[in-house]
C-alpha cells in the first residue's frame, strides 16, 4: 500500500494484537503508517507490538491495554492517539466476535455483552475519532464486519443482529463525513483462517459429533475459492481503502469471503 504524499500519517486499530486486526494493522505499517493497536490481554497485547514492530520497526508501532467494549478505554485509546501523533488518519473498528449461539441459548447479559462489544464500540470510536479527521479535511474509517450484514449464520443470532446494524451506521456516516473528506466503509469477511472462526468450528464439530477438520472440509466445499482466506487478504482490502486515491469509495459494505454469499449486493 502506497502513500503517495504524507508518509506520517497515523492510524489506530482496534482489537489489532490478533487475527483480522493484526494483519490490518502489519498492512497499514508496511503502507509507512504509523499505527496504535489495543488489546485486554497485557502478554498478547506485548507480544503483538514486538511482532509488528518486526514489520515496520519498534517505533513506528504503539500498544495500550484496552477494552473495546468500555467506552471509557475506546475514548482513551482514540484520544491518546490523537495527543499522541498530533492527528489521526485512519481508524479501522474492529472487535471480537459476539458470543454465539441460537436465540434459545443466549442470556439477556449476553445480548448486553454483544452490543457493547460489536455497535457501541464502533460508535464511540468513531465518535472519538471524527473531529481530528475533521480538523484536517481527511480521514479513512473502515469497519470490520461479517458476511452475517448479507447472510444470517447458523448458531449466531447476536452477529446476525448486531452486524448489520454497522451497515446502516456506515450508509448513515458515509453521507454525513463526505464533506468533510473522511470515508466510511465496511469489510466483511466470510470463512477467514483465524482463531475466532477455528473456535465456532470446534463448537460446531461438538453439536454435531464430528471433528472440526470434517466441519472445515464440509465448508471449504460451500466456498467457491474452495478454502478459508487467509488473513492479509481482508487486511490488503483494509490498506487500500486506507489510501487517498480510494477517496471516492464509501458507504460501501464489502465482502471478502471467497464467494461463499450468494447474494446481489
Amino acid at each position: 500500500m502506497a502513500q503517495e504524499s504524507d508518509p506520517r500519517r497515523t492510524a489506530v486499530v482496534m482489537a489489532g494484537t490478533r487475527g483480522l486486526g493484526q494483519a490490518c494493522a502489519a498492512e497499514l505499517l508496511r503502507g509507512g503508517l504509523e499505527v496504535t493497536v489495543c488489546g485486554r490481554d497485557g502478554e498478547r497485547l506485548q507480544q503483538a507490538v514486538a511482532e509488528l514492530g518486526a514489520v515496520a520497526g519498534d517505533d513506528a508501532v504503539t500498544g495500550e491495554r484496552a477494552d473495546v467494549s468500555s467506552t471509557e478505554d475506546v475514548e482513551r485509546l482514540v484520544g491518546g492517539a490523537v495527543e499522541r501523533y498530533g492527528r489521526l488518519d485512519v481508524l479501522v473498528v474492529n472487535a471480537g466476535g459476539p458470543p454465539p449461539g441460537d436465540f434459545a441459548d443466549v442470556s439477556m447479559e449476553d445480548w448486553d455483552t454483544a452490543y457493547a462489544l460489536t455497535l457501541r464500540s464502533a460508535v464511540t470510536a468513531i465518535r472519538a475519532a471524527v473531529p481530528a479527521m475533521r480538523e484536517r479535511g481527511f480521514g479513512r474509517i473502515a469497519v470490520i464486519g461479517s458476511s452475517s450484514v448479507r447472510r444470517p449464520l447458523e448458531g449466531l443470532v447476536l452477529s446476525n443482529v448486531f452486524r448489520p446494524a454497522l451497515t446502516g451506521l456506515v450508509k448513515s456516516l458515509a453521507g454525513d463525513l463526505a464533506p468533510d473528506g473522511i470515508t466510511v466503509n465496511m469489510v466483511s469477511p466470510g470463512r477467514i483462517d483465524t482463531e475466532r472462526v477455528r473456535t465456532l468450528d470446534e463448537r460446531k464439530a461438538q453439536r454435531q459429533g464430528t471433528t472440526a477438520e470434517e466441519v472445515r472440509r464440509g465448508s471449504e466445499a460451500a466456498i467457491p475459492a474452495g478454502r478459508y482466506g487467509r488473513p492479509e487478504e481482508l487486511a490488503a482490502l483494509v490498506g487500500f481503502l486506507a489510501e487517498e486515491r480510494a477517496g471516492y469509495i464509501t458507504g460501501q459494505s464489502l465482502l471478502a469471503d471467497g464467494g461463499l454469499t450468494p447474494t446481489l449486493p
